[in-house]
C-alpha cells in the first residue's frame, strides 16, 4: 500500500511539473517583449529592437522560451530517472516522457523547416498534448484561406493530428 501511494505521489510530481513547464511556455510566448527587454536600458532595447526587426525578435523569442521550458521538464524528468528512490515504473514513464518531449521537438523543427519552404517569413510550432499552436509571420495581404490550409496540411501529415486539433495565428 505504501508503495502505490509513493508511485502515485511520483507520478503526481511528474504531472505537476510538465504542467508547469507548458504554462511557462505558453506564459512566455504571449509576452516575448518582456523575456528580450529584462535588464536593457530603454535605449539598448530600441536599438536592438531597431536593429533586428520586432518580428524576427518574436520568433526567436518563442523558440528560445519553448526550449528553456521543455530543457528544465527534461531536466526534472532525468532527475526522477536516475533517482534510487523512484521506483522502476517511474523510471520508465519518465524516460517515455523524455522521449516524446525529444520526438515533439524534431516535429516541431521539421514542421517549421517546411512551413518556411512553403515560402513563408518565419512560423514558430508549438505540440501539446490536446493540439499544435502555429504562429506565422503573415505574407502580404495576410494569412488567407488557402495559406490556413497548406500550413494545416503540413502539421497533420507530420503529427497524425486532425485538421481541428491545429490553430494557426498570424504574428502582428
Amino acid at each position: 500500500m505504501k508503495k502505490i501511494k509513493k508511485r502515485g505521489a511520483v507520478y503526481g510530481v511528474i504531472a505537476l511539473l510538465l504542467c508547469a513547464a507548458v504554462y511557462l511556455n505558453w506564459s512566455y510566448v504571449d509576452a516575448p517583449e518582456e523575456l528580450l527587454v529584462a535588464g536593457q536600458t530603454d535605449a539598448d532595447t530600441a536599438s536592438d529592437t531597431a536593429a533586428s526587426g520586432e518580428g524576427e525578435d518574436y520568433f526567436a523569442t518563442s523558440r528560445l522560451t519553448r526550449e528553456q521550458a521543455r530543457d528544465e521538464a527534461v531536466s526534472t524528468l532525468r532527475e526522477l530517472s536516475e533517482s534510487e528512490d523512484a521506483d522502476q515504473a517511474a523510471k520508465d514513464e519518465a524516460a517515455a516522457q523524455i522521449s516524446a518531449l525529444a520526438d515533439d521537438s524534431v516535429t516541431e523543427a521539421n514542421i517549421e523547416s517546411l512551413i518556411r519552404a512553403k515560402g513563408y517569413a518565419d512560423a514558430v510550432v508549438m505540440i501539446g498534448d490536446s493540439g499544435v499552436n502555429v504562429v506565422v509571420a503573415p505574407p502580404d495581404g495576410g494569412l488567407q484561406a488557402t495559406d490556413v490550409t497548406v500550413i494545416k496540411d503540413i502539421v497533420v501529415s507530420e503529427t497524425g493530428m486532425t485538421a481541428g486539433q491545429v490553430k494557426i495565428v498570424e504574428a502582428e
